[in-house]
């Protein structure tokens, strides 16, 4: 019994540790409450935006969005025209100022 709970915990920290340390990170730019609740709304909008075009591989499209309205996308998607796609939805998001993606083209296997 010992012996399948610290398994168990030795489990979960390894699956919630590194999350939890990469979304500090990704936060600390954000200074002040109202930012990161503006930063948020935008990430989500894009989000959902991206869901609702129903692109095969939106799971795979990480959306951050600075304190500066600068959208970050990141992973992969299955095809140029998924990226192309991505990006536009990201440009056309209200209150978005710029960007940047370092999407790739990877087909599902």
């Amino acid at each position: 019994m010992k012996s399948k709970l610290a398994i168990a915990g030795l489990i979960a920290g390894t699956l919630f540790v590194p999350a939890l340390s990469h979304a500090e990170d990704q936060d600390q730019d954000r200074a002040h409450p109202k930012t990161f609740v503006k930063d948020s709304a935008i990430t989500t909008k894009i989000k959902a935006k991206l869901a609702a075009e129903k692109l095969s591989s939106v799971a795979k499209i990480h959306v951050d969005t600075d304190a500066n309205g600068v959208v970050w996308l990141s992973g992969t998607a299955n095809s140029q025209d998924q990226i192309d796609k991505a990006i536009a939805i990201a440009r056309s998001t209200e209150n978005v100022r710029d960007v940047k993606s370092s999407l790739t083209v990877k087909a599902d296997s």
